[in-house]
């Protein structure tokens, strides 16, 4: 039998952070709300209620669509997609079928450092379901109860091309969008609380083989982890059917976290059994050349871009720049810091290693840390100057990020800048030799570790105030081995 490979396509869901929901007044923020206690007649389907579109909603779908390189038509519409299920209170979602906002375009994405690209089908326009909470969760009774506060919320729809060709790749490309969303600022990203969501459509063919097999839809992955893991499952569970001459039926299969497989759900509807049809209370779209030359000129710098551009402008490493570049606000900071004048590879050294630690640990995003990123840079190029140590540097940090004060004030305070005259560093090493002449004469025939007792004399005869880096260099040379 032909070596078979994969077939993948990625539907990404994405809540857009719109203040108010798709159609109506109604907060678009819903998380920690009583049960049904944000809502209103449009977004619960009650007879008479018309919905309004949400302008707000349409540009940031625009603004996605153009930074994906798709082709936005003059003329669009809303459609009925007509099915029933307990979180849809109007017995149909109001989405968009054959007239979308956008059509066409890519998406660049890494794998193992290589550049790849999928196809974008369309981006378009839709509103979110409620949500069910089911027997078990939140209540020891078998029936579940539907919350209708996200009912309405702006989603917007990214269908990507059946251009994947394994599991792996696919985390990769939704890492790669999850970022460009993040960097548009018209999603959070989170896909824990379902804010951003991914089903992935998965055949297999024989490889060479140009027709598609039979099409199966996997929904409930909320991780890059699970979404891989989902895939991998499916390629061989399909595999070993068509291996044993079965046929793969056209379905939709849930992930399982607790089983570590997919399970089947119901048989794969086709476009046909949603009867969708225009909606008859809302207005076609036109846009306007003029709004989307206006949205195009707003569209930040491509991650992939910004990523490049750091790494080569200011000599970061890869897996730095790509750090640096997963969210605007880290690229912000960083870049931020360069300007005040911090040494760019200290920067980012310094950004990713102890800062980030303080805001993971206070559980603060980089651009709500209490220190700035001007500060930060001031303390930056104290420490390379030599003025300041770097575990000095390190503690007054933690101390200014903790109550509020600024890096440099403390040093002055607390008397941290540290002496590199060379008179004065001298006299102190000289009372170190005395003070340790065993230290001085191991140190002189060979034991390098003797040179730590020696600095630190030198350190305590300056009260902390002596140049860690320039006392050990006066040392060697006083010890006759300035080369060492």
């Amino acid at each position: 039998m032909a070596e078979l490979e994969a077939v993948i396509g990625l539907e990404v869901h994405a809540q857009l952070l719109t203040r108010s929901k798709m159609f109506c007044g109604c907060r678009a923020e819903y998380l920690g709300l009583p049960p049904n206690s944000n809502t209103c007649p449009t977004c619960l389907g009650l007879p008479g209620a018309l919905p309004v579109i949400n302008r707000r909603a349409v540009e940031m779908t625009i603004r996605t669509a153009l930074a994906l390189g798709c082709r936005i038509p003059e003329f669009s519409k809303f459609d009925r997609k007509n099915y029933f299920y307990p979180d849809l209170p109007k017995g149909y979602q109001i989405s968009q079928y054959d007239l979308p906002l956008s059509l066409g375009g890519h998406l660049e994405f890494e794998v193992d450092g290589e550049r790849r690209s999928c196809g974008i089908t369309r981006v378009h326009l839709e509103e979110d379901a409620g949500t069910l909470h089911h027997a078990g969760e939140i209540h020891t009774s078998k029936f579940s109860l539907v919350d209708l506060n996200r009912a309405g919320v702006p989603l917007m729809e990214i269908v990507g091309e059946p251009d994947l060709r394994s599991p792996r790749e696919a985390p990769q490309y939704l890492r790669a969008l999850r970022q460009l969303l993040l960097h548009l600022g018209v999603n959070d990203g989170n896909m824990e609380q379902g804010s951003l969501r991914c089903d992935a459509n998965i055949s297999l063919r024989p490889r060479g083989q140009r027709e598609f097999g039979v099409k199966v839809e996997v929904k409930n992955m909320n991780s890059f982890r699970s979404l891989q893991a989902a895939l991998e499952f499916e390629v061989r569970r399909q595999s070993a059917v068509i291996e044993s001459g079965g046929r793969v039926h056209q379905e939709t299969r849930g992930w399982s976290e607790v089983e570590q497989a997919t399970v089947s759900q119901r048989s794969k509807e086709e476009a046909q059994d949603y009867r969708y049809f225009p909606e008859p209370d809302l207005p076609p779209l036109r846009v306007s050349r003029e709004l989307v030359e206006e949205l195009r000129a707003s569209l930040p710098e491509p991650p992939l871009r910004l990523k490049d551009r750091l790494r080569d402008q200011h000599g970061l490493g890869e897996e730095q720049a790509a750090l640096l570049t997963e969210r605007p606000q880290d690229a912000e900071y960083f870049q931020a810091m360069v300007a005040s004048g911090a040494p760019p590879r200290a920067a980012a050294n310094w950004q990713l290693g102890p800062l980030q630690a303080l805001c993971k640990e206070a559980k603060l995003d980089i651009e709500l840390s209490p220190v700035p990123a001007a500060e930060l840079a001031a303390l930056v190029r104290m420490v390379e100057a030599g003025e300041v140590s770097g575990t000095s540097g390190r503690e007054v940090l933690a101390e200014a990020f903790a109550v509020g004060r600024l890096p440099v004030d403390l040093i002055r305070e607390r008397g941290l800048v540290q002496v590199s005259d060379t008179e004065q560093m001298e006299a102190w090493v000289d009372l170190a030799i005395q003070q340790l002449p065993k230290a001085a004469a191991d140190y002189q025939s060979g034991n390098d570790r003797a040179l730590g007792p020696l600095v630190g004399a030198v350190r305590k005869a300056s009260g902390g105030a002596a140049n860690p880096d320039l006392a050990s260099r006066l040392l060697r040379e006083r010890l006759g081995r300035g080369g060492g």
